[in-house]
């Protein structure tokens, strides 16, 4: 019964930790920017540009970019992935796309950038999109005959989301991004409320001129819908890891994890390939299960599970097998493990 108890404050511990240290300064803000993205920049405005007949230099940025723009995760990117798929979409952007949807994720990367380390976090983003464009041009090399198969034509309705200037939108989101800078930086108490303070009143007064009651309604739904997705599953997951941890120790997993060697980054993209993990809880997993905050998990495993852990699991692949076939989701699936494996133990060598 002590045991049980002990393993049930172990996990509000960590509950109680995210959420006074992450939660206000980071996750706050982040989701605001993913609702604004979700709200003000049109999916339809990407998803044209997918198809085998678009010109690679412009498909494959695009497709690997997406994530940080639709800021969706691994259980929203199989739908779209499944449309875009059978809408005759090229493979190659298709699986750019299929990755990179949960892999840049916005909240993802800044969640890493905050727990994890800034370095990490940066590595994250920059291998993400690597890996998603030679995911995209590997898979329309090996499948070239489903891309010869179709017209190329993907029609998107409204590409372009509501008629306001440019200037206007980059504003936006630089004000909203450096709050979240600030919001999340060391600076002292009075500095950041003042700082912020001017930032937000900036952000009401654009709102006010710039934006219509209902953007400004759709931008809040936006942010409450992913709000309610994702973090009532994070609290809980985060709980979980908390009461893990407590029976499976760290230390556990150094002599498997530990170091920077191509074996340890290797089974980092194979356990991120198999578990299921929730957006945003891979985060505490890899910082306190692994022990990556406590120097138990190498650098190049972490980045590793990282990359892979997202866009993979056991759930997706037999989704993704009903998609489009054992060859091409063997092909995918084999793909984000090597490139996973290289893109951490690359890592490790540089950090080291």
């Amino acid at each position: 019964m002590d045991t049980i108890r002990a393993a049930l404050e172990s996990g509000f511990e960590m509950v109680i930790y995210y959420l006074t240290q992450h939660t206000l300064t980071c996750l706050v803000p982040a989701f605001f920017i993913a609702g604004a993205i979700a709200a003000f920049i049109k999916k339809e405005a990407i998803l044209r540009y997918f198809g085998p007949k678009v010109k690679r230099r412009i498909s494959y940025p695009v497709a690997s970019v997406s994530g940080a723009i639709l800021a969706v995760c691994s259980c929203t990117i199989l739908p779209l992935f499944a449309g875009l798929y059978k809408k005759g979409s090229g493979i190659g952007p298709a699986t750019a796309f299929l990755y990179s949807g949960p892999a840049i994720n916005v909240l993802a990367i800044v969640f890493t950038a905050r727990v994890l380390g800034l370095r990490l976090g940066l590595a994250r983003a920059v291998a993400a999109v690597i890996m998603a464009l030679l995911i995209a041009f590997v898979m329309s090399k090996l499948f070239k005959p489903h891309d010869e198969e179709d017209d190329g034509g993907i029609i998107m309705s409204d590409p372009d989301g509501p008629d306001r200037g440019l200037w206007v939108k980059v504003a936006f989101f630089t004000t909203l991004l450096s709050i979240l800078l600030v919001g999340a930086s060391d600076i002292s108490n009075t500095t950041k409320v003042v700082m912020l303070t001017m930032m937000v009143a900036a952000l009401s007064m654009l709102l006010y001129y710039k934006y219509s009651k209902e953007d400004i309604l759709e931008w809040g739904w936006e942010t409450w819908d992913l709000t309610r997705k994702i973090f009532p599953i994070l609290v809980a997951g985060t709980f979980l890891v908390g009461m893990i941890a407590y029976y499976v120790p760290p230390e556990t997993f150094r002599p498997y994890l530990g170091g920077n060697g191509l074996g340890p980054s290797f089974l980092g993209s194979i356990i991120g390939a198999i578990l299921y993990m929730p957006t945003l809880l891979e985060v505490p997993l890899i910082g306190d299960t692994f022990g990556y905050t406590a120097g138990v998990m190498g650098d190049g495993p972490a980045l590793s599970l990282l990359l892979a852990g997202p866009s993979l699991s056991l759930p997706n692949m037999v989704v993704l097998f009903r998609i489009m076939g054992w060859k091409q989701t063997a092909a995918y699936l084999i793909l984000v493990v090597i490139l996973s494996t290289i893109m951490g133990f690359t890592y490790g060598l540089i950090v080291a």
